[in-house]
């Protein structure tokens, strides 16, 4: 099976990557904007026209979108995540070939949710802000597109690699400076939020799930558990071997706001959630990846905070 990953030096897609690489019987195209990529080109930019060019030649089987960006202003998430998609979608259409198309797609479509509640497939998308938006305008093109295609909507994903902007990537580094700097106490805000962590092997693992598969359709990917903030920094924490106290300040801003220059007292770190406008609880109903894709979570959080805190403990 020959498959043409998108993105493959994203967070997801390196893993993605791995995943398929691991399979003798995927030949594996990796596209994208970096040196390192088989083939350069930029989705955001790039004509349909272009891409199709070289669906025909290469033949895929499998064409898999790990491509977007995380952060930006409203128009440079538009064009990374929705214009992107709109080629990737049109160019597919227009090939001779007809290749199936897994995308990835992200919580933050879905919106703040109710405490407690676990959110289903099928719940009302209310993105909260432009980067929801714009992931939800992409997953739309590619459910509305007449293609063979799947959407995972992946929910928090942490592991190794974890993006030092992220809640756990945040937390990570401040715990790094403590140890190093030999502080007794740690200053934390922002952790009330709970967020439903997944693997970032586990999506790996549903990736390659969905390209096997026949399933269409939107299928959340997720640890089906919301982990507080607090609980995780006190694992890392506990993980690191850090004896110092932790102590949390209220810094009274809105979840989900990071603090701006200033704003936070010395020495504290923020622990906000990715500013995403997914409110302060996220948990998945991850029952569709199990009937359809035939696929669970296997690692838990405590073995992706101890990969985590590895890697920054490489940096003292």
């Amino acid at each position: 099976m020959r498959v043409l990953l998108l993105g493959a030096n994203g967070f997801l897609g390196r893993y993605v990557a791995d995943r398929l690489l691991a399979d003798p019987a995927v030949q594996l195209t990796a596209l994208g904007r970096g040196d390192d990529a088989d083939v350069r080109f930029d989705l955001a930019t790039g004509s349909p026209g272009a891409l199709t060019r070289f669906l025909d030649a290469v033949h895929p089987g499998v064409v898999i979108n790990c491509a977007g960006a995380t952060r930006g202003s409203a128009k440079d998430l538009i064009r990374h995540n929705t214009v992107a998609v709109a080629t990737i979608c049109e160019a597919m259409r227009r090939a001779t070939v007809s290749p199936r198309l897994v995308h990835l797609g992200c919580a933050a479509e879905y919106g703040p949710s109710q405490p407690g509640s676990s959110t289903a497939e099928d719940s009302l998308p209310r993105p909260g802000g432009p980067y929801g938006v714009s992931k939800l305008a992409a997953s739309e093109l590619v459910l509305g597109s007449g293609l063979d295609a799947i959407v995972l909507r992946v929910f928090s994903p942490v592991g190794p690699g974890t993006p030092a902007g992220s809640p756990l990537g945040r937390l990570a580094e401040a715990l790094r400076r403590a140890m190093q700097q030999g502080d007794g106490e740690m200053k934390l805000s922002g952790l009330g939020a709970q967020r439903d962590f997944v693997d970032v092997r586990d999506v790996a693992r549903a990736v390659h799930a969905a390209s096997l598969s026949a399933a269409q359709g939107v299928v959340n990917i997720g640890s089906g558990r919301a982990v507080r903030l607090r609980d995780a920094a006190t694992a890392l924490a506990r993980i690191a071997g850090y004896g110092g106290a932790l102590h949390e300040l209220d810094s009274g801003m809105p979840r989900g706001i990071p603090p701006q220059a200033g704003v936070e007292p010395t020495g504290a770190a923020a622990a906000y959630p990715h500013p995403d406008g997914s409110g302060a609880w996220q948990q998945a109903d991850v029952r569709t990846a199990r009937d359809r894709l035939g696929w669970r979570p296997r690692i838990g959080i405590e073995e992706s905070l101890a990969d985590i805190w590895m890697e920054a403990a490489c940096r003292i």
